[in-house]
């Protein structure tokens, strides 16, 4: 899959075959450089089943401990920096956690996964 991805083929599965993901589909392959956007490219790597609810459990979304606790320190305000000294990780890591945690939650930026978060007793 990484090799396809890597030479430019475009993935569809029948589950997300609409009208509206097969043109965004060919104007990504049209553009000169092409791009897919994180949520399915994370989804494409990592190989889970993809739904329409992220949570796949009803409702409420599941998260990973670490993913809980970048996005309790994010709710309390602290940056990527602090983030990364109180779970002695690099920055790379909780920027990493935190994309996972915006396509999980399928929040569009960081106040709006803690938002989305507080709505579900997340934190």
């Amino acid at each position: 899959m990484r090799l396809a991805l890597r030479a430019g083929a475009a993935v569809l599965r029948t589950a997300d075959l609409t009208e509206e993901n097969l043109v965004a589909a060919v104007r990504r392959a049209t553009h000169p450089h092409p791009s897919i956007p994180y949520p399915e490219l994370s989804h494409l790597l990592t190989g889970g089943p993809r739904s329409a609810d992220p949570a796949g459990r009803g409702g409420r979304p599941v998260l990973t401990a670490r993913q809980a606790s970048v996005l309790r320190l994010m709710a309390e305000g602290h940056g990527n920096a602090d983030i990364a000294l109180l779970l002695r990780c690099s920055e790379h890591t909780v920027k990493n956690v935190i994309y996972e945690i915006m396509a999980r939650l399928q929040a569009r930026n960081r106040a709006h996964a803690v938002a989305h978060a507080v709505r579900h007793g997340l934190v």
